[in-house]
């Protein structure tokens, strides 16, 4: 039996110590690439932070695997054992242009069960973390039940592509929703976003295409808060291939469903 006490010591020891090593990375020299497209970047930064962990874990906990976003470790297409998703830079865009709004984010799985999430947003020194069934926290401060608001009150995070015409969605689903909500709001990383619902800063998050280490860790922080997480479709997320996102505080799933989907989640091609 796994000793996960033990295990998110470690995360939380090692995930502090590579976001010490991105904030002295600010004054220096980044080699930036990119990926599948002009803005998905990548950095020499994303990579280095990746393998600090590949190495750490590897040493220290042999039997368990790395499913991780610049693809360091084995190749993962299963979630049995043990395996942490881990995404080094999440919001490299962020980390880039802003040297803020980014995250490293870490999710432990057993068996596909989400038993450790960790978020550690670098440059405001915030640590997001939970163990399953021992609810989530702040740094040192247990977060509260998540508790249900009105749309009218709600505060929406949505990139302003999905209220354009794309490939992924009929933009036109989503724009009721917005007019009615009392804001919306974009920070460019979906592990914030996700914590940023965990801990009542935001109300709900929607978004149409992520990858697994872009939620794996939030996904046990909004189940530890009472929170409510699907993909847009209301099915469950994909931990291996990736999905669209919803997450949200208590009953907004149903009252968005019934009011602007009209019992129908919007198809999304993912």
């Amino acid at each position: 039996m796994e000793n996960y006490i033990g295990i998110g010591t470690y995360a939380k020891e090692w995930i502090m110590t590579a976001g010490k090593r991105l904030k002295s990375s600010f004054e220096e020299n980044l080699n930036i690439e990119t990926k599948a497209n002009a803005n998905d970047l990548v950095t020499n930064m994303d990579k280095e932070i990746e393998q600090f962990f590949l190495d750490r874990i590897t040493e220290t906990f042999p039997t368990h695997r790395i499913f991780g976003e610049e693809g360091m470790g084995k190749r993962v297409t299963d979630l049995k054992g043990v395996v942490w998703i881990i995404d080094p830079i999440d919001g490299t865009m962020n980390f880039v242009h802003q040297q803020r709004n980014f995250a490293i984010s870490i999710g432990i799985y057993e068996d596909g069960i989400g038993k450790i999430g960790l978020i550690y947003d670098v440059v405001h020194n915030e640590l997001y973390h939970a163990f399953k069934g021992k609810g989530a926290y702040l740094n040192d401060i247990k977060l509260p039940k998540l508790t249900k608001v009105p749309i009218s009150e709600m505060i929406l995070s949505l990139n302003a592509t999905w209220l354009m015409e794309n490939k992924r969605i009929d933009h036109q689903i989503l724009t009721p929703l917005v007019k009615d909500v009392r804001g919306t709001r974009s920070y460019g990383s979906a592990a914030i976003e996700m914590a940023y619902v965990a801990c009542g800063r935001l109300d709900a998050y929607m978004t149409m295409r992520l990858a697994p280490w872009d939620f794996a860790a939030g996904s046990i922080l909004i189940e530890e808060v009472g929170g409510e997480i699907t993909t847009m479709s209301g099915n469950p997320l994909d931990y291996i291939n990736g999905s669209s996102l919803f997450v949200s505080k208590p009953g907004l799933h149903q009252e968005i469903l019934e009011s602007y989907f009209h019992n129908s989640w919007p198809a999304v091609n993912y």
